[in-house]
């Protein structure tokens, strides 16, 4: 394991910068397309049992993204002090802290499994559904429920192989989950006529496979860290630690599925029309900024190993080619869906009226989508760094302190109109902050490089 660690150690903190992180995202970016790809198809499918199931999708990503903030919760939390460890050439503290996440993660998700369990009713109405969506987003969480605890596994170590500069064996175990779902879909939903339960079935068992293959890289010893019960670290201060390093991942996903749920309470009363049009745009708008992200999350481990080794030239050096290229990548993508904005939202539903309020919300996103990198990479070199109370901060300004109140004002001022312009209005608002935090960080970063 020594001479693993050492090997990767010289990588992460010699190679060539722009050739380390574009090395590093184009697994992720794959990984995160082919994932978003499979929830398009997903929707797409969906779309074809009718406009209250493709709205039921909608509903429950919201709970959906709940489950994904606890996986993110510890695999960022583990992965961002693991990378430091690594970069500190510490690897035996940087296996027992991702031994311990893994543990936390898979509890984390049984609990939530075993408590929703009985409340799938006040559930589904609290998400957002209206009376014709709430059995079919029953039918869909229920299933979700069951694969819970591995879903929140399979994101851990997701997290804990990009950090270790192993993304391209996390795009293995994603991708097969992906391919899965998608060959699964069109059986269970048509064939076996199973409906929008096909569905949820088809997505739960793609996270199952992801989990076993994310598992089987750790066990088989194709990384630095090795995950051992024996590792397993319960005491207190261990686990809050991983917890806090975390909480802007959990507190960015769970703000993120409350928005979710007001963005369907609020279009729920506009029909299920505008619940599916919302719910598509999302996935549309996830899909553009994907690309971004997939090189954002390159950008992570380089920036924790090198901040743990004291190399902030470098460190500086990654965080201006990250922004540069997601931004390049970004616009691009951005402008295509800017211009087939009709033709994309009639792929998932053919509805004129799903249609007519999908375009214009799309339009409205891409416009300003760009100005999303900048912001995501700030976020994310805190946290890397391990600045929690600036990473927290952070990660909720989007959809706390802009989203949700501009999305409540712009609803009850300006109707629908009003719930398409939040998101965009939320990315704009956003730029201000995210550019003082930045100034702060490299001003009070050391200038010269540690031993």
């Amino acid at each position: 394991m020594a001479d693993t660690a050492r090997t990767q150690f010289d990588r992460m903190t010699g190679e060539s910068i722009p050739k380390l992180i574009m090395t590093l995202s184009v697994p992720t970016i794959l990984s995160a397309l082919v994932t978003n790809i499979y929830n398009l198809v997903d929707t797409a499918f969906v779309g074809r049992l009718g406009t209250s199931q493709s709205g039921a999708v909608g509903v429950v990503f919201g709970f959906m993204a709940i489950i994904q903030a606890v996986g993110f919760m510890f695999g960022q939390g583990a992965g961002s002090i693991t990378a430091r460890l690594l970069g500190a050439k510490e690897p035996r503290k940087a296996s027992r802290t991702a031994s311990s996440g893994v543990f936390c993660s898979v509890l984390f998700g049984l609990v939530i499994s075993l408590g929703s369990a009985f409340f799938l009713d006040p559930i589904v109405r609290f998400l957002g559904s209206t009376d014709t969506i709430a059995p079919y987003a029953k039918s869909y969480l229920t299933y979700i429920l069951l694969a819970a605890p591995l879903m929140t596994g399979s994101y851990t170590l997701n997290n804990l192989l990009r950090y270790e500069g192993k993304a391209n064996l996390g795009m293995i175990g994603l991708m097969a989950g992906a391919m899965l779902n998608i060959v699964l879909d069109p059986i269970l939903m048509f064939s076996f006529g199973l409906g929008i339960a096909g569905a949820a079935i088809a997505t739960a068992s793609s996270q199952i496979l992801s989990f076993l293959i994310l598992l089987g890289m750790f066990l088989r010893r194709k990384t630095t860290v090795t995950l051992s019960i024996k590792n397993v670290d319960l005491r207190p201060g261990p686990v809050l630690d991983i917890m806090s390093t975390g909480a802007p991942s959990l507190l960015r996903q769970i703000l993120n599925s409350i928005a979710t749920i007001l963005l369907n309470s609020s279009a729920s009363v506009y029909g299920d029309e505008a619940v599916a049009a919302m719910s598509i745009v999302s996935r549309i708008s996830f899909f553009v900024f994907a690309l971004a992200l997939g090189i954002g999350q390159g950008f992570q481990p380089v920036c924790a190993f090198n901040y743990g080794a004291k190399q902030y030239s470098r460190l500086r050096s990654a965080f201006k080619v990250t922004v540069f290229l997601s931004e390049s990548v970004i616009i691009a993508a951005a402008f295509i869906a800017l211009l087939l904005s009709g033709r994309l939202i009639g792929v998932f539903r053919d509805d004129p009226e799903v249609i007519r309020i999908g375009t214009r919300a799309l339009q409205l996103q891409m416009v300003t989508i760009p100005l999303l990198p900048f912001t995501m990479c700030t976020e994310m070199l805190y946290q890397s760094t391990g600045h929690r109370l600036g990473a927290s901060f952070l990660s909720s300004a989007r959809s706390g302190l802009f989203f949700i109140p501009s999305l409540l004002l712009l609803g009850s001022w300006r109707g629908l109109n009003g719930i398409q312009e939040a998101q965009p209005l939320a990315y704009l608002l956003s730029v201000p902050l995210s550019l003082f935090f930045v100034i702060r960080f490299f001003r009070l970063l050391p200038k010269k490089d540690g031993a």
